[in-house]
């Protein structure tokens, strides 16, 4: 059984993936297929859909929370939604993005809520967005027994000193840091690495200079695995979705529409019908004394 095999043994047999199982994916020939999900509805569709990682991104702050941007979210946010994932997902891999300033400030405070993902929110593994620089974070967690995906490029939490979502690694020494950023990571032992938004040369690049998987959004065809948001597969946002992002589905159209025609049967006196509504038991009807009427 060769490895493309093996996996699509896996996943038909429902075996729950795991880190390990995901880094013997830079030896297949199948690319991880990755979604982001933020309650256990959006999970469960995720997971059944046959998703290998499930990431609890912090994405959540915008697409779900309604912030301009990813920097506000707490872990306590975070948190409440890895739960309602954990309860939705029974086979994918799932991963909690550590939220902006849970990491940064100490090496203790990063375990610590590294930790609580895993403890409290029921996550496999977290994701931190960054590369040396986050080099001492990423050990401490990992010495703490809990696996690491790296993220560089161009890395959401950063907005405000790349000057706004830019792609990254466009000039030669970009690029080289970046390269250099994703074998320091590789060392210090994660197990997988998104690249987000640079050009797709240099994607193929790192992929090839790394031995664990790749997993790419906005970096081209040439990565190990892709993700995207749940919002921008399914069209559930108004607006303009990033280059990157294909819509499967037109999902706000069609959402509004039934609720408009929902509303309409509502006003109409149309719903809910006779076989929509429950009934006494026949030659059992309910008897209520006549109302007497108040004397003034």
């Amino acid at each position: 059984m060769n490895a493309h095999s093996g996996d699509a043994a896996a996943a038909g047999a429902g075996q729950r993936v795991t880190v390990s199982s995901i880094r013997e994916r830079k030896t297949s020939e199948r690319p991880i297929a990755a979604l982001t999900a933020y309650d256990y509805a959006s999970a469960r569709l995720a997971d059944e859909a046959g998703m290998d990682i499930i990431l609890v991104g912090d994405s959540l702050a915008m697409v779900v929370l309604g912030y301009e941007n990813t920097l506000p979210v707490t872990v306590d946010e975070m948190l409440h939604h890895m739960r309602a994932v954990a309860r939705g997902a029974k086979r994918a891999l799932l991963v909690a993005d550590m939220p902006y300033m849970s990491y940064h400030a100490s090496v203790e405070e990063a375990v610590r809520n590294a930790g609580r993902f895993v403890k409290e929110g029921g996550a496999q593994a977290v994701k931190i967005e960054g590369g040396r620089k986050r080099l001492p974070a990423v050990r401490a967690i990992l010495d703490a027994e809990v696996p690491v995906m790296g993220h560089i490029g161009l890395t959401p939490q950063s907005l405000h000193r790349m000057g706004g979502y830019k792609v990254q690694g466009r000039v030669p020494p970009e690029a080289q840091a970046l390269l250099d950023d994703a074998r320091a990571l590789e060392e210090a032992g994660i197990f997988s690495l998104v690249l987000e938004g640079m050009p797709r040369e240099l994607a193929c690049d790192i992929t090839r200079a790394v031995s664990i998987p790749t997993i790419g959004i906005g970096a081209g065809p040439g990565c190990g695995g892709q993700i995207l948001v749940f919002h921008d597969v399914l069209g559930l946002c108004e607006g303009n979705s990033p280059k990157f992002a294909r819509r499967y589905l037109k999902g706000f159209s069609v959402m509004k529409e039934a609720l408009e025609r929902y509303a309409e049967d509502v006003r109409a006196g149309k719903f809910p019908s006779d076989d929509e509504s429950y009934h006494s038991p026949k030659g059992a009807p309910l008897r209520f004394p006549a109302r007497r009427e108040t004397k003034r």
